[in-house]
């Protein structure tokens, strides 16, 4: 195995953005098809940083005890200070897990698809004009209206439909504001120069701090409807496995290898197969219909992203 060290850095790019457009499609599979077992949305947040946490644990606890140029935050189990913890904990951890879980449970995995990955570029193109200075192509404007008028498609249907009585849309608002917490969180990784491992282990250890003791007592407590206590073990550890490991340990380090080689519009410009194949996953494992208005919208999106990924 080649050593990651001895990568050109575009090599290493292009494998992390492998890595985490694989596990971006089955997310949105997966995570939709949990809405029909028994754990709740909060529930699923709660197991996911719980076993991000298990899977982390050995790395934080060897690196707590080597010595540090930078300030420690959390008991020295955070990497990065103190705020810095705070923000990428908030951003890429508790809020973006909770409302995107949440989503799950009022709109199909096929929304998700357009409204999640699909949303990124135009998020992030916003934050990093005002927040990094940098500028937009032409071809990258282009590409941002294709996915306004893509998200504008689907959200916009499912809107109308709220007048009948629907709650589709709650759930495209809430991967909408999932997507705009994302972008946050990559944009401040770009801006202070994260490192992907560090990033990663800070909103883990956040997180763990902060949403598992309060959501534990909370639901101990019954002030919160929590079915942990009831559900089946092997849902249990499948969620702990592969929302804490896979999605936030794997995929999150892999996305801030990405942040770190290519700037945060283009990292989120080149996810742009999971909109189209985590449609198609909902299609063929979950039995979800492709309506007119989500085909041409997921088309724009992804035509979108494509054009956007250009360079100028």
């Amino acid at each position: 195995m080649i050593p990651a060290m001895k990568m050109k850095p575009k090599t290493l790019g292009w494998i992390a953005a492998a890595i985490t457009v694989t596990i971006w499609t089955s997310f949105i599979v997966i995570a939709r098809a949990s809405a029909a077992y028994n754990l709740n949305p909060l529930d699923i947040v709660f197991l996911r940083f719980f076993g991000a946490a298990v899977v982390l644990l050995p790395w934080v606890l060897f690196s707590a005890r080597k010595p540090s140029q930078t300030p420690r935050s959390f008991f020295g189990l955070s990497p990065l200070p103190w705020t810095t913890t705070a923000v990428t904990g908030i951003l890429g951890g508790v809020l973006y897990a909770s409302l995107t879980y949440s989503g799950f449970f009022f709109a199909p995995a096929a929304h998700a698809s357009v409204l999640l990955p699909g949303s990124l570029p135009l998020w992030t193109a916003v934050l990093t004009v005002f927040v990094l200075k940098d500028h937009i192509s032409r071809s990258r404007t282009i590409g941002l209206f294709c996915i306004f008028g893509g998200g504008l498609l689907v959200g916009g249907a499912s809107l109308l439909a709220a007048f009948d009585g629907g709650d589709i849309w709650k759930g495209d608002l809430l991967f909408i504001s999932a997507s705009a917490c994302w972008s946050g969180y990559a944009v401040f990784v770009r801006r202070k120069g994260l490192g992907a491992i560090d990033a990663t282990v800070s909103l883990t250890v956040f997180s763990v701090f902060t949403f598992l003791p309060i959501y534990a007592a909370l639901a101990w407590g019954g002030i919160v409807s929590s079915r942990l206590a009831t559900a089946p073990v092997g849902e249990l550890v499948f969620q702990a496995l592969y929302q804490g490991g896979g999605t936030v340990v794997v995929a999150g380090v892999c996305f801030n290898l990405m942040v770190r080689y290519f700037d945060p519009v283009r990292t989120t410009m080149l996810t742009s197969v999971v909109p189209g194949l985590s449609a198609l996953g909902a299609v063929i494992f979950l039995d979800e219909p492709l309506y007119l208005n989500l085909i041409l919208g997921l088309a724009l999106v992804t035509t979108g992203i494509l054009i956007g990924a250009r360079k100028a």
